[in-house]
Order: C-alpha cells, then sequence, then structure tokens
C-alpha cells in the first residue's frame, strides 16, 4: 500500500511552519459536514450500470468492489471538469457511509492511492492534456474540501509528533484552533465534534491513545 505521507506532508508541514489561518481552516472544515447527501448526485453522464453501481456505494459501499468505485469517479473526474466538482461530494459521501456502515476506509484508501499515482505523473499528465490538468487540480480541490477534517485528522495521527518536534509553538496554535473550534463551533455536527475530540485527546496522550479511548471512537464512528 502507498503511504499518505508524499500527499499530506507538504500541505501540513507548510501549514505548521508558515503560521497559515488555522481558525479559518477549522472553521470551513466544520462547516462542510453538514447536509452531505441531501441532494441528487449529478451521475447522469454515466451508463445505467455504472450509475447503479454509484448509487449502491453511496448507500451500501459493503455491497460493491470499492476500489472499482474509486477508479471510476478519478477516471471520469480527469475527462469531465463539471463531474469533478461533484465527485467531492460524492467521496466524502461515500466515507462517511463506509465508516458508518462497518468503521471501514477501503475507498478511502483507494481513493488516495490512485490520486497519488496520477500526482506522480503530475508533469507528464500536464504535458499531454492542459484540460486533464484542470480537471485534476479541481477534483482533489473539491476532495479536499470536502474530506479536510479525515485529512487532517489521519496527518496528524501519522506524522503529527514528527511536526511538533519541529515546531512545537506552531502545534500548540494550531491545537488552540482545533479546541477553539471543538468547543464554540455552534453549527459543529456530531461527527466534526467528535473527530476534533478525538485529536485533541490523542496530542494529550503523547501521541497515542489509551484502549478505553480507542474502544469509544471508535465505537461512536461506528454507530
Amino acid at each position: 500500500m502507498l503511504s499518505y505521507t508524499y500527499v499530506y506532508l507538504p500541505c501540513w508541514k507548510f501549514l505548521i511552519s508558515d503560521g497559515v489561518n488555522a481558525r479559518s481552516l477549522v472553521r470551513s472544515l466544520v462547516n462542510r459536514m453538514e447536509g452531505s447527501g441531501k441532494e441528487e448526485y449529478k451521475i447522469q453522464s454515466f451508463d445505467m450500470e455504472t450509475q447503479k453501481l454509484l448509487k449502491t456505494a453511496l448507500k451500501d459501499p459493503s455491497a460493491v468492489d470499492l476500489e472499482k468505485v474509486s477508479s471510476v469517479i478519478v477516471d471520469q473526474s480527469l475527462k469531465d471538469q463539471v463531474f469533478s466538482k461533484e465527485a467531492g461530494r460524492i467521496c466524502y459521501t461515500i466515507v462517511q457511509a463506509e465508516a458508518k456502515q462497518n468503521n471501514g476506509s477501503v475507498f478511502r484508501r483507494n481513493l488516495l492511492n490512485r490520486l497519488q499515482q496520477e500526482f506522480k505523473g503530475r508533469e507528464e499528465m500536464r504535458k499531454r492534456s492542459l484540460q486533464e490538468w484542470v480537471c485534476y487540480v479541481s477534483f482533489i480541490c473539491n476532495v479536499f474540501d470536502y474530506l479536510k477534517v479525515d485529512c487532517l485528522v489521519l496527518a496528524l495521527h501519522r506524522i503529527g509528533e514528527q511536526l511538533e518536534r519541529m515546531s512545537l509553538q506552531r502545534m500548540d496554535e494550531l491545537f488552540c484552533q482545533l479546541r477553539d473550534g471543538f468547543l464554540l463551533q455552534e453549527n459543529l455536527t456530531s461527527l466534526g465534534r467528535l473527530l476534533l475530540l478525538e485529536v485533541l485527546e490523542f496530542r494529550a496522550g503523547g501521541w497515542t491513545l489509551s484502549d478505553t479511548a480507542q474502544k469509544y471512537y471508535y465505537s461512536e464512528v461506528a454507530d
């Protein structure tokens, strides 16, 4: 399995080292967690069989091949800029449906691995087709727009301790903003609040969770 660090490390290193406005980031990322899945998804550009595959993935992820689903979404996003703007919301809904169903992350893992592969070939892509490059960037932006909380928590679990050693002050500042987002954000969803609380406790415990805490958080996500 490919490492996620290749994709995530530069952006979170930048966040910590350059003091990007973490309050704005936290405010925007938690706001996006409400309301996904309440509207119809724009998947009419697919044939009927693929539409059925995507509709099933949105409601019952365990019933379909999620690697195939991620490939279908990425492939279409690279050639259809209109769909690339919708794809982030679709991906977010599938990720949340899978987490609720069985606490799984198969779709997210396959999606991020595929995006990482495309990222490695970005120079060739840009030379091959400017339109494809624009579609890819649009898709990446939309995926991260909807999956910011997941990506942030995943990144901090994987490299948070390393980033803290690089700059304790910046990490303290970031976690102050995360704490404020958890305590002060009026429209924060229960899932957003749970993820922020988990990462706050994760750092407070020396970048680890006790067995009791881990069982609590994972059982809550599964529910």
